[in-house]
């Protein structure tokens, strides 16, 4: 999953998954169904829900192997370290080792990488978009870009601008829930 792009992910996942030549478990595209309008409210939040699964699936999958890879090299790196080998040469359990030490200290470039994981969201894909018939904001984004519409770019910047720092602020309160040993005062 690391390697496939998002958009090829999202091609496979139509084929197989949405109406294509095998299953029909997911819409082809849209962010509602025909009859959406005429459904109750539980029954609209699930037709949401199953009208983004794919797209969402394609979005996030890259980003979370990318997190999945990172913390296995960072948890490998920690395991390798001294004080993993003292605790075990205490008579520590294999989980206790595991859970309390190696992947509390293991955890810290993960905490890195999540500020950037909320900018998935908002930032969007014009491939995926077009490909699940969304009008998102990648889409939003290339039509202004063409019309030359300066102040909705002005505007969508601004606003991945500042997810980009709430992301970061969410981050760095991660750090402090990792390793109390950091402290930004």
């Amino acid at each position: 999953a690391y390697s496939v792009p998002p958009f090829m992910l999202a091609i496979l996942m139509i084929v197989f998954l949405a109406g294509g030549s095998f299953l029909d478990l997911f819409p082809l595209g849209g962010i509602t169904s025909e009859n959406y309008d005429s459904l109750g409210f539980w029954a609209k939040l699930w037709d949401r829900i199953h009208h983004f699964i794919l797209p969402l699936t394609c979005y996030t999958l890259g980003h979370f192997t990318t997190l999945t890879l990172l913390m296995k090299n960072s948890l490998l790196e920690e395991i390798r370290k001294d004080y993993i080998r003292t605790a075990r040469a205490k008579g520590l359990d294999e989980s206790k080792v595991y859970l309390r030490h190696a992947l509390r200290n293991a955890l810290i470039p993960i905490a890195t990488g999540l500020g950037s994981f909320l900018t998935v969201f908002f930032a969007g894909s014009l491939l995926i978009e077009r490909i699940f018939q969304l009008d998102g904001i990648g889409l939003l984004g290339y039509n202004a870009v063409l019309a030359r519409d300066y102040n909705l770019i002005m505007g969508l910047i601004t606003m991945q601008s500042l997810m980009f720092l709430i992301g970061n602020i969410i981050s760095d309160m991660v750090y402090v829930v990792v390793d109390p040993r950091i402290d930004f005062s």
